[in-house]
């Protein structure tokens, strides 16, 4: 079946079954693979996006569950609000080691300082607590945060 879904502000056509994984119509469909796979059960955060600027895992979200959604991934990061601070922010304090979850950290982060542009350490571990990153970056990654919402 042919849906119709908007990625960034552009529109394109997806000729897959409804209950396809939203991560695979971004990266095999689409071909735009910022977005990482990373366990297949929402468990990691590696495939975070945006629908509607709600964070979702999208290795779990089917297709047919979209519809008129706006769907932001990590290549539109600069355009979130706080996107481009914590760009900065994440070059600036070096945060990444492997980098794999990074996509996934970023477009978290973007949608905590969207909600809440003072967060708290309580805030940024409760809204970040879902983002797993093998090598340990925790601790830079909540003061990238911090740096992002001065």
């Amino acid at each position: 079946m042919a849906f119709s879904i908007t990625i960034n502000g552009q529109t394109h056509t997806a000729d897959v079954d409804g209950d396809t994984p939203l991560l695979w119509v971004i990266r095999d469909v689409i071909s735009m693979t910022g977005t990482k796979f990373g366990c297949g059960q929402a468990l990691c955060g590696a495939c975070t996006i945006h629908i509607d600027g709600v964070p979702t895992r999208s290795c779990v979200t089917p297709i047919d569950s979209i519809a008129e959604s706006r769907i932001t991934t990590i290549e539109a990061l600069e355009t979130l609000p706080h996107g481009k601070a914590l760009q900065d922010a994440w070059i600036e304090l070096e945060v990444p080691q492997c980098g794999y979850c990074q996509s996934g950290q970023l477009m978290s982060a973007a949608a905590l300082l969207a909600e809440t542009p003072q967060p708290t350490d309580a805030d940024i571990d409760s809204a970040m607590s879902g983002n797993v990153c093998r090598c340990g970056t925790y601790q830079r990654i909540r003061a990238a945060i911090k740096l992002a919402s001065a």
